[in-house]
C-alpha cells in the first residue's frame, strides 16, 4: 500500500479499534498489521498524540504474560472525533470515486 495512503488512514484505524474495546499498544499494532503493513514506531506516536489531545485515557493493567500493560480507552471527545473523521473519510472516498468511475 502506498505510504501516503497508509499515513492518512492510520489515525482513523486506531480510533476505530479502540472504540470497539480497550487495547494496549502492541495489540493495536497486531490488529492493524493484519490489514495494513505497519510497525510499532508508526503507531506509538499516534497513540501519544491522540492521548495528549484528549481522545484517549490510559490505565495500567497487570499481565499474566509479562510486564504490566498500558491500555488505551476512547473518551467522549475521541468518539466525536472518530465520527467527524468517518464523515470526512466517506465524503473524500465519494469524491475520489467520482473521478475514478467517470
Amino acid at each position: 500500500m502506498n505510504t501516503q495512503f497508509r499515513k492518512g488512514v492510520l489515525e482513523i484505524c486506531v480510533l476505530t479499534l479502540i472504540s470497539k474495546k480497550d487495547m494496549y499498544g502492541y495489540e493495536i499494532v497486531q490488529n492493524i498489521s493484519k490489514v495494513i503493513e505497519v510497525n510499532e514506531g508508526t503507531i506509538y506516536p499516534i497513540l501519544r498524540r491522540l492521548t495528549k489531545e484528549g481522545y484517549f485515557e490510559t490505565y495500567i493493567l497487570e499481565s499474566n504474560e509479562g510486564p504490566a500493560r498500558k491500555y488505551y480507552k476512547i473518551t467522549q471527545d475521541g468518539i466525536e472525533n472518530l465520527e467527524r473523521l468517518k464523515k470526512e473519510w466517506n465524503d473524500f472516498v465519494y469524491a475520489v470515486n467520482i473521478f475514478l468511475n467517470d
